[in-house]
This record gives structure tokens, sequence and C-alpha cells, in this order.
């Protein structure tokens, strides 16, 4: 398999359009050559940067309200916190992420993409519990369903959503995480598929709904 950057496929330019499309050209290239120097991203992810990685994270936009503050949990070389910025002007993008080199390039590739609607903090979601309010919190290959819970939903307003990609196991996920749902104190939880048409297969998140602040805190007390 050749470790160069593919030619992007003609469905980019429908997905990524205006400004977007430079913008996802430049973080491609970011991807592939300082992203991968410094571990952040495989060799071999070079071909699939596009079909496998920019694309798949920019459908997740689909799923994404209008307008509001999203943190990207376990953000690492920014998919899909960088993405859905790149995609969606109108959302403000909080890329959390605890290691240092990986949040020194987000800073580098929001400063080169000239992104002002985007933020990095380095940290974890636990310590930024009961400081930061989002209104969606999102998640690519973070943790099982039920440990991504724990993190996500103390960050969430009433009603505000996790998002979590997920792939061939999503409903497997869902299922085992029972427990853990009704402990988080979550309204709804249900299995989206976004991208038909524009990836192969779409794109599998769960989507889970908070319930009030109050009684989630209720419930994690009593566990």
């Amino acid at each position: 398999m050749s470790d160069e950057l593919p030619v992007p496929p003609p469905i980019a330019r429908e997905v990524f359009t205006g400004e977007a499309w430079d913008r996802a050209a430049a973080f491609a290239e970011l991807l592939a050559g300082p992203g991968v120097v410094r571990g952040l991203l495989g060799p071999r992810e070079v071909p699939r940067i596009w079909d496998r990685h920019l694309l798949n994270c920019a459908v997740v936009a689909e799923a994404v309200p209008a307008d509001v503050r999203l943190v990207d949990i376990g953000s690492g070389a920014g998919l899909p916190g960088l993405v859905l910025a790149i995609v969606r002007q109108d959302i403000e993008v909080t890329l959390l992420e605890p290691l240092l080199r990986r949040t020194v390039f987000l800073e580098e590739c929001v400063e080169a993409l000239k992104l002002d609607n985007v933020e990095v903090l380095r940290g974890r979601a636990e310590e930024l519990a009961g400081k930061r309010e989002f209104d969606v919190a999102s998640a690519r290959a973070v943790a099982p369903l039920d440990r991504l819970l724990a993190w996500a939903m103390p960050l969430l307003r009433e009603d505000g959503e996790l998002i979590a990609m997920k792939g061939s196991r999503a409903a497997e996920e869902l299922a085992e995480a029972d427990a853990a749902l009704r402990a988080s104190g979550a309204r709804t939880a249900e299995l989206v598929s976004v991208g038909h048409g524009k990836v192969e297969p779409p794109a599998t998140l769960v989507r889970v709904v908070a319930g009030p602040s109050s009684e989630r805190g209720r419930r994690r007390r009593r566990r």
C-alpha cells in the first residue's frame, strides 16, 4: 500500500464547500506530514485520509444541531472535532485532549487553518466537569460507550447530546451499556446512520440525550 496522500475523491468537493475545501485539503496535508511524523496517525492510514478520516468525520455534521457549543473528547489528531469545525462554521468547537504532543499539533492546525471557531484545551473530561457546559459532545474511537458516558454526560446541559462514532459493534455496545445509560441519567439513546451517498458504508453513530443535571447527579450518587 502506498503511503502517499491520494487525490481527493469527487464527493469531497460536495462535502467540503467554499472555504472548507481549502481547509480540508490543508488539514489532509498536515495529517499526512506532521501528523504521521509525530505519531498521531499511522503511515498506513495516509492513503485513507480522505475516505476513512476526513469524509467519515465530516458527515457526522449531519447529526449536529445548528449554532451549538461542541466538545470533542479525546480529540487526538482532531478527528472528528477539527473536521466538524471546518465544515460547520456556525458551531463553537472545543478540542479536549490530555496529551501535550497532540494539543501542540492541534494548536498548530487551528492556526494554520485560520479557524476562529476552535479552542484547544489540554486535559481530561473528568477535570472539566462542573466547570464548563456544552450542547454536544463528540468522540471517535476513544473508549467503550459505558466509559464514554461517564466522561461526557457531566459536560452536557439538559437535552444536550453525546454523539459517539461507532463501527459495526454500535448496536452491541448500545445494548451492553444499558445499565450505564440508566446510571448516567440519559433521557434517550439511539443509533443514527449518516453520510448516505457520501461514504461507504455510512457512518454509524450512537446518540444519547442527557436528562436533567439533577437527575444525573442523583443517579451517580446512588451507584
